[in-house]
């Protein structure tokens, strides 16, 4: 049996995440294994890979803040909202100046509401919304509740009509970069899509731990799920008999640690579980002891 833990991915251009799944489930030599977040095929980066036990970490890793390098282009819309799709309508952006820029984006920073983009896998009446869009409906996506922690504008280039805007976005789980790109280029009146996409940071997780598909074939790198449990969550460390408890699905006193996810371990360093703080007692929520 494969080792449980995670392999963080470096995926390349052109692959879909389920692409990644299905090669590492290869390389890993195991058929349980999934991803954490997924990334669209135009997109490179950090994917994070589950494998064995550490697949039941990956919806709990998948609500952690993630950090995006992207380019944006100003003067363009396109039917996904990224350079993938067809170009819907175009405007010169060459009158835009650099401190409209800036007040475009200081306006997508923070608390904000966002409409998905058409092309989502969200769902609605039960059809993803990609699916409907790409057979020609629309849809109507109701908007949702995001933070964008940080929208740095590094670069900012005029090719004539168009405007290339490099940024670097730290944001919550759920928020989709084109549809900032969307909604930068529908503020400034002259259209947005993204045209490059890297992620480099889901959690703790980032570049450096990385390793791409090429390498991961030479040699397998994952990251013990005890190691990646503390790393991306507090630690509870929990004595013989409260193991014992909590190893067998049982709930632990709360100590304050608030909601969580918690890694418990062990006396011996072993992780048990992650829990999550309700009220007096601590309930767990992926058992990995036995």
């Amino acid at each position: 049996m494969a080792e449980s833990g995670l392999i963080i991915v470096d995926k390349p251009a052109d692959w879909t995440s389920h692409d990644v799944v299905a090669k590492m489930r290869r390389i890993a030599g195991t058929r349980r294994v999934g991803h954490a977040g997924t990334l669209d095929p135009m997109a490179t980066g950090v994917l994070v890979i589950g494998v064995e036990k550490a697949t039941r970490l990956l919806g709990h890793l998948a609500l952690t803040e993630k950090v995006y390098e992207a380019t944006i282009r100003l003067g363009a819309s396109t039917n996904t909202d990224d350079a993938e799709g067809e170009v819907t309508a175009t405007a010169s952006a060459a009158g835009v100046t650099t401190a409209e820029i800036h007040k475009g984006v200081a306006a997508l920073t923070g608390e904000i509401m966002q409409v998905p983009p058409q092309v989502s896998a969200i769902k609605v009446n039960g059809q993803r919304a990609y699916k409907t869009a790409r057979a020609g409906g629309e849809v109507e996506l109701a908007a949702r509740p995001v933070t964008v922690r940080a929208f740095d504008v590094l670069d900012i280039r005029v090719h004539e009509d168009v405007v290339d805007v490099d940024a670097v976005v730290t944001c919550s789980s759920g928020t989709y970069i084109r549809a900032l790109a969307r909604d930068l280029g529908a503020a400034l009146g002259v259209g947005g899509h993204l045209t490059r996409l890297r992620r480099t940071r889901v959690g703790p997780y980032d570049l450096a731990l990385a390793r791409t598909i090429e390498q991961l074939a030479e040699e397998c790198v994952i990251l013990p799920i005890g190691e990646a449990v503390a790393a991306a969550f507090a630690r509870r460390d929990v004595t013989a008999e409260e193991a014992r408890v909590v190893a067998h699905g049982g709930r632990l006193p709360a100590i304050g640690f608030g909601k969580g996810p918690i890694g418990v371990f062990g006396p011996e360093g072993e992780l048990l579980a992650l829990v999550e703080e309700q009220g007096r007692t601590a309930k767990p929520i992926a058992v990995f002891a036995g």
